[in-house]
């Protein structure tokens, strides 16, 4: 199973740009997407549909802001929207897809950067969705997270720590919050494997940061530990052009 993760910092720009034609070669059995920014109706995604995929799209109520969507060309057995099982998402963060005992989340995890409220809102999100979390580990579900968790974990993922300690993404409560989900049991599988390797899926649009390499790793895959055996590969697809966020994949047996 190829999983694919990219937020796309707008469904409708990145289509206009043209920057879909990665999927022939890489053939993602499942893309997750965040920051769709639109709702179903205002899409064209015939090109993903004549492919095969099925769509699962959670659009926020805001227009032009958040969502996240699953395209899967197997078919679920059930999925779900929002944290919580009575699908309140009013900013379109989660969507899931369930197969037998394996749990997929596409999660665009709040940005704190406007504000201490919306500094509150993210962690008060890191820490509602690990509570709905523990109890499915506990029930020994295998899960796979992916997305824009919008927090560097270590100074190895983002190109300036120290000029970022004070800036939201970076600020210590913000990783004390992320690493709650490695205390939790999740492996944050692309460390895992590299553990020394410098990589980002993140730039700024400004300063030509992609160009010079200036970026931050915030897009992650996390999965529970009764997954790591049937992981083959993992990697980080900055050549993929189209958004100011890359993909990022895993491939599991």
């Amino acid at each position: 199973m190829k999983i694919y993760s990219w937020n796309v910092n707008g469904f409708r720009a990145v289509t206009n740009k043209g920057n879909w034609e990665w999927l022939e070669t890489h053939q993602p059995d499942i893309l997750c997407l965040q920051e769709t920014k639109a709702r179903e109706d205002q899409i064209e995604d015939a090109f993903l549909i004549s492919s095969g995929y099925r769509r699962f799209w959670n659009s926020g109520l805001r227009a032009g802001y958040s969502g996240t969507a699953i395209y899967t060309r197997s078919a679920p057995g059930e999925a779900q929207f929002g944290i919580f099982s009575d699908g309140e998402d009013p900013e379109g963060r989660v969507t899931r897809i369930i197969f037998n005992d394996l749990d997929i989340y596409s999660i665009y995890f709040p940005n704190g950067q406007r504000g201490l409220e919306r500094l509150s809102y993210k962690l008060d999100f890191y820490a509602q969705f690990l509570t709905v979390l523990r109890e499915k580990i506990a029930a020994g579900r295998k899960i796979i997270l992916c997305g824009d968790f919008n927090t560097a974990h270590q100074e190895i993922d983002l190109a300036n720590p120290r000029e970022n300690e004070q800036n939201s993404g970076f600020l210590l409560i913000e990783r004390d919050a992320f690493h709650t989900y490695l205390e939790a049991g999740f492996i944050d599988i692309f460390r895992h494997v590299y553990p020394e390797l410098v990589a980002y899926t993140w730039w700024t649009y400004r300063f030509n940061a992609r160009s010079r390499n200036i970026g931050w790793r915030i897009d992650y895959f996390l999965i529970t530990e009764n997954l790591l055996k049937r992981v083959v590969k993992t990697d980080i697809h900055a050549e993929i052009q189209g958004s100011d966020h890359c993909p990022i994949s895993l491939v599991i047996n």
